[in-house]
């Protein structure tokens, strides 16, 4: 790293944690070590009602997560930065992702642009064009044992129950209102950060909490938190509390530390819908003298959106977050809301330097934001008296937009100026007014390829959406070709247009029977035409192999088949469009250990590499370029791991083979049988649990193996793997205890393997070859 960057280093250690939680608080200390001093204070969350166990890891890990948000704005600052709790490897990638991400942010938007809190040298730092922007070693000490394992674990949620999350802006009031006429249970949850920030929010609460049942707030002192890591920066000026400024001083990864802190809500109220109020204008990405970055805007941003939403499928929390205003402008935002709900717009304060008068919030009418309010509803024709301002506010808020101008999207403030020139409000110089020129895009539905598609939003959404907004819009466009052109976007068409984050209830599928006769991923059942067209938008496929072979006097000859196709199929009935290919099963696998058993087919380790390469290079040639290999059984591992070895070879695409890899360690909190692995708890209790009419449990019998080493046991961290004929060890043919087995057990363990799954594959489908081998920043 340059050096001019490495005089930012300033703060040895920043500790965080570890989390101390009661039902209804997590505590978590941020400890600062510099020169030789150590200085802490504590990081707070106060929720009203009781959502976590202190005994449950998986609360654990969920409060560390939340508290660890407030540091990711210090990778630039630290030589260390070091996290005490729970964290598994999704939750250290995300931190690391977006670390590295705001440490970018942070030098282009913080340093290189104006920023009137900085001091001394730092003020003027050289524009440096490295790999990454993070200064800070990151260090993860785990109160679990290592590696880190905590336990995985899925929400089961509903789509009909959405998370507002509440401010006293018009992007969360018009996002309420319109959610809760499209008849969602809408649960507003706003976040109080202890300092005068909540004032901004304190209009909308009091209204809320009085008129609004499911209305929640959680109480976090984060503000406090950012000043004293600021007066520990020596370049922040000591009087950086006095500096009259709409930005904050350092920080740019801010709303995740609310987010975050609505999740245990959402968990415990089912919710699977976190809607923040983000418009057009915020996914934005530019480039500074050959940085590109997001414009200080990343949390606010699409892109945001989705690696959160990715995020969470990964850690099986069934949640999807977007904004469902993405194509509106803000002066279309505040249109829809004052003309559709006038009642919830009269408690908007968008003023971070407000004010209370009897018990009222009222914005103060001089700032920035105050400037852009003010002008956008008075260019619309809607009295800014009905959110507090006064006549005089209102008066000196357009002579300032005059003078001074607000901060938004280009084509916005322009379109505003020609509308409030155009109604007389606003006096302009000649040489002003012969720039004018109108930009009615931005009164327009905006769709646009990276700001705000049309799937931005779950399809069941859009239509009525779409409707309202297109009440108060001029009409909608589409950017295609560098210019804006008409666009239907209730089309069947764009109302249909698959959205990435959402996916169908694992426990609806399970036990359901056979796939929908409207399934389009069955290889075999595609025409032609029709798998050459779907090739032409999917590039992975799942092939499902398994056996024939004794699964004792209880089960079904075809288990290990069964599964492996039921398996693969679920996973693409789960997975977003558009789906992964799901091939045409192979039921025989290598199975000779067990042909002392009647009715077992077993075919040879050549055989089966032998198709399954030949399968993956026929594939390869048409345009998979992603093949992952469900094996349900697993001595057929070692011909399937060298057919994957070798079709990456040869048709050099990425091949997976899962044998249960994904899912085995959160298996093993719902099995108590040690050595279960044939036809024994876990597989009677799968198949119980979707095909209880084969299953004899009248002949089930307990047959739980014991060795004379330890090194011989087959669920051993330590067991090395040994072959033998299954008949040496096991008269029955069974490997475990089947009749401690439920169709419960196997319900749970049939949602972690395809939500770890679908996971995986969602993984893959948004990753090209290059980024699969080498994470890009």
């Amino acid at each position: 790293m340059a050096k001019t960057l490495k005089q930012l280093l300033v703060i040895d250690r920043l500790e965080i944690g570890p989390v101390k939680i009661e039902q209804n608080r997590l505590i978590a200390p941020y400890t600062v070590v510099q020169n030789g001093k150590t200085d802490t204070l504590d990081l707070i969350y106060k929720y009203e009602e009781n959502v976590f166990d202190h005994n449950d890891e998986s609360s654990v890990n969920l409060a560390s997560m939340i508290a660890s948000q407030v540091a990711l704005n210090y990778g630039l600052f630290c030589k260390k930065i070091i996290f005490n709790g729970l964290y598994d490897t999704t939750d250290q990638r995300l931190i690391k992702d977006m670390m590295e991400n705001t440490a970018r942010e942070i030098y282009v938007k913080k340093f290189l642009e104006h920023n009137p809190f900085l001091t001394g040298n730092a003020a003027k730092l050289p524009v440096l064009k490295v790999k990454s922007y993070l200064q800070s070693k990151l260090e993860f000490n785990s109160i679990d044992t290592e590696p880190v394992n905590t336990k995985w674990e899925y929400w089961e949620t509903s789509k009909l129950k959405v998370c507002i999350l509440s401010s006293g802006g018009k992007d969360s009031l018009l996002s309420y209102g319109l959610m809760n006429d499209s008849n969602y249970e809408t649960h507003p949850i706003f976040i109080n950060e202890s300092g005068r920030h909540w004032l901004t929010a304190l209009n909308a609460y009091k209204h809320f909490s009085k008129n609004v049942k499911n209305t929640s707030r959680v109480w976090v002192n984060s503000d406090r938190v950012f000043s004293f890591m600021l007066r520990h920066l020596p370049f922040i000026r000591k009087d950086f509390t006095d500096v009259r400024s709409d930005e904050y001083p350092i920080r740019l990864w801010t709303v995740a530390v609310f987010l975050f802190g609505v999740l245990p809500l959402m968990k415990k109220r089912n919710i699977s819908r976190l809607i923040i109020g983000d418009e057009y204008d915020t996914t934005d990405r530019k480039s500074f003298k050959g940085i590109t970055h997001y414009n200080g805007l990343y949390d606010q941003s699409r892109y945001f959106d989705d690696a959160l939403s990715r995020y969470y499928l990964r850690k099986g929390w069934a949640i999807a977050q977007f904004s469902i205003l993405r194509s509106l402008s803000e002066m279309l935002i505040e249109t829809v809301l004052s003309k559709e709900y006038p009642e919830l717009q009269k408690h908007q304060v968008s003023c971070h330097a407000a004010h209370t008068e009897k018990e009222r919030v009222y914005p103060c009418g001089k700032c920035e934001k105050c400037r852009r309010i003010v002008g956008m509803l008075t260019a619309i024709g809607v009295n800014a008296k009905n959110c507090g301002y006064s006549k005089k506010q209102i008066e000196q808020c357009l002579k300032e937009i005059v003078k001074k101008g607000v901060s938004q999207e280009e084509e916005g403030v322009k379109q505003m100026i020609f509308m409030l020139h155009s109604l007389g409000k606003i006096e302009l110089a000649d040489d002003k007014i012969s720039q004018l020129k109108s930009f009615p895009e931005v009164l327009n539905l905006r769709f646009h390829n990276e700001r705000s598609p049309v799937n931005v939003i779950p399809s069941d959404l859009r239509k009525e959406l779409y409707e309202i907004y297109l009440k108060h819009a001029q009409e909608a466009l589409k950017y295609s070709e560098r210019k804006w052109g008409k666009f239907n976007p209730v089309s069947t068409e764009s109302l249909t247009e698959p959205y990435k984050f959402e996916f169908s209830a694992l426990h609806s599928k399970i036990g359901s029977g056979k796939s929908s006769s409207d399934d389009n991923y069955n290889w075999a059942e595609l025409t032609w035409p029709e798998a050459e067209e779907k090739l032409k938008k999917v590039d992975i496929a799942l092939l499902p192999v398994g056996a024939i072979e004794q699964h004792g006097p209880h089960l079904t000859l075809d288990t290990d088949a069964f599964d492996a196709e039921y398996l693969a199929k679920r996973v693409a009935e789960t997975c977003s469009e558009p789906k992964p290919f799901v091939l045409p099963l192979i039921p025989y696998g290598v199975s000779y250990h067990h042909d002392d058993f009647s009715g077992t087919i077993s075919v040879s380790n050549e055989s089966l590499s032998k198709i399954v390469y030949e399968i993956g290079i026929a594939i390869a040639k048409q345009g998979i370029n992603k093949l992952i290999i469900i094996n349900g059984h697993g001595d057929n591992a070692p011909s399937l791991n060298f057919a994957a070895q070798m079709i990456n070879r040869d048709a050099k695409i990425f091949v997976a083979v899962d044998t249960g890899e994904t899912s085995d360690v959160d298996m093993d909190s719902i099995v108590s049988t040690p050595n279960d692995v044939h036809a024994g708890e876990i597989e009677t209790s799968t198949s119980l649990a979707v095909r209880p009419n084969l299953v004899k449990m009248d002949k089930a019998e307990k047959s739980v193996l014991k060795f004379s080493s330890r090194y011989l046991n087959f669920s051993s961290l330590r067991g090395v793997p040994w072959y033998v004929r299954t008949k040496r060890i096991s008269e029955s043919g069974i490997m475990g205890d089947p009749t401690i087995a439920s169709a419960k057990k196997g319900k749970k363990m049939w949602e972690i393997m395809i939500a770890h799954l679908v996971a995986f594959v969602e993984d893959l489908k948004s990753l090209s070859l290059d980024e699969i081998h080498q994470k890009k920043y």
